[in-house]
Parts: structure tokens; C-alpha cells; sequence
């Protein structure tokens, strides 16, 4: 019963003031962000950049090093016919019939184009190496330069995070103390109305009878009933909650 009580009390007035604040310390976070601009970005771009240099240089050293393997296979292939040659040369001295010398004869042609066979895949794979081994020095000079950057960025990110980190903190735990004053639905709304909007202004006061979000003229009625704050009233153009100046603590520009 005491807690339907204490629920009643809570006037639309009081409620608006309590967005307001709330309005304030996300700006002040939005600002903080603002320092940092677009480095936490930057930072997040040139990672995934270094993380795929790594992978491309990676595949590319491997797949030179299946070239390089491929071309020592066909040198011994090459050893492996000549030693195959010299034999049938040697049989030819020994052979007791011509079909014994067509055949070692036919035996040594073979062995013969399989070398030159070799020979022209050694050439295929020793080029293949070498361009791998071309990309792999060009890759590998990209990421020696975006480590440098990322570091860099990385440092400046640090430092402005650093500097900002315990404004941050406190400014965070002041926006829940004011959450848990909101009734659930309202402070979803607001976080509703905060992600739909460029500049993260959820609650504008009224600026010279218009919407300071939007600067859509206000009609005379509803500017009355923003005054009087006996009711939560949103922009009819952009969806902000709007608030009267004086009710804040503020002058009407």
C-alpha cells in the first residue's frame, strides 16, 4: 500500500525533470564519444586489416612452399629417368634380338620426355614460387606499415580513453542512479527515442515556440500544455519528448 503511495506522488512534472537529467548525462557521455571521433572505428578497421594480411601472407607462404615442394618432386623425377636412361643404354649393348631394342629403345623415349616434362613444370614452379615469394615481401611491408598505424591509433585511442575513462565511469553510474528512477516503459521509450535520432537527444526544451529537436513550429495549445507539464507530450515531426525551459531551470530562447 505504501509503495502505490509513493508511486502516486511521482508527478508528470517529476518525471519529465527526471528524463531531463538523464537527457543531460547521455550528452555528456555523447561528448565523450565525440572526443574520441571515429578512432575506436579506425582501430576496429585496421585490426580486421592486419588480421587478413596475416591470413593472405600466410596462405601465401604456404602455397610457396607447395610450389617449392612440387618443383623438388620433379627434380627427382628427373634423377630418378636419367638413372632409368643410363640402365636401358647400358641393356642396348646387351640386347640379343631387335624386339629387346625397340622395346629399351621406346623405354628411353619415354624417360626422355618425362624429363623434359619435369624440366618444364620446374620452370612452372619455380615462376609460381618466385611471384609468392614477391607477394608475400609486398604483403609483408602493407603490414609492417598498418601495424605502425594501428599502434599509433591505438596509443591516441589509449590516451583520450585514459584521460576521459573515470569522467566516463562516474557519469555512467549517475545514469543509473537516474534509470532506476524511471518506470520501465518511459526509459525504454527514451532509449527508443535516443537510437532513432542523429544527435541522441531524446528530450529538447522549446525553443521559440518550436521543437528544439526538429524546429517544427509548435501549436499554441500544445505549448500551453508543454508549460503547464501535466503531461508527457512528444513532437509530432521527430518523436522527441518535449520539456519546457523554465521546468529545468532554464530560459526559453
Amino acid at each position: 500500500m505504501a509503495k502505490k503511495q509513493v508511486e502516486k506522488e511521482i508527478t508528470v512534472e517529476d518525471k519529465l525533470k527526471t528524463l531531463y537529467r538523464l537527457q543531460e548525462k547521455m550528452s555528456e557521455i555523447d561528448k565523450i564519444k565525440i572526443l574520441r571521433g571515429e578512432l575506436p572505428l579506425e582501430v576496429d578497421d585496421l585490426e580486421d586489416e592486419v588480421e587478413g594480411l596475416n591470413t593472405r601472407i600466410g596462405k601465401y607462404e604456404a602455397d610457396m612452399k607447395e610450389a617449392e615442394g612440387a618443383a623438388a618432386d620433379q627434380r627427382q623425377k628427373i634423377q630418378n629417368c636419367n638413372l632409368k636412361i643410363t640402365k636401358y643404354k647400358e641393356q642396348l649393348d646387351n640386347v640379343r634380338n631387335n624386339r629387346e631394342f625397340d622395346h629399351l629403345s621406346k623405354e628411353i623415349e619415354f624417360e626422355t620426355l618425362e624429363v623434359e616434362l619435369a624440366e618444364k613444370k620446374i620452370k612452372e614452379f619455380t615462376f609460381e614460387a618466385k611471384n609468392l615469394a614477391e607477394q608475400v615481401e609486398k604483403n609483408k611491408e602493407l603490414l609492417s606499415e598498418r601495424t605502425l598505424d594501428l599502434n599509433q591509433k591505438k596509443e591516441e585511442l589509449d590516451s583520450i580513453v585514459s584521460e576521459t575513462k573515470q569522467q566516463e565511469e562516474q557519469i555512467r553510474e549517475d545514469v543509473k542512479t537516474i534509470e532506476a528512477e524511471i518506470e520501465p516503459r518511459l526509459l525504454q521509450a527514451f532509449k527508443r527515442i535516443r537510437k532513432s535520432t542523429r544527435n541522441g537527444l531524446a528530450v529538447v526544451c522549446i525553443e521559440r515556440g518550436a521543437c528544439g529537436g526538429c524546429f517544427n513550429k509548435i501549436p499554441p495549445q500544445k505549448q500551453m500544455d508543454i508549460k503547464m507539464g501535466k503531461k508527457i507530450i512528444v513532437c509530432e515531426y521527430c518523436g522527441r519528448v518535449m520539456i519546457d525551459p523554465e521546468l529545468v531551470g532554464l530560459e526559453e530562447k
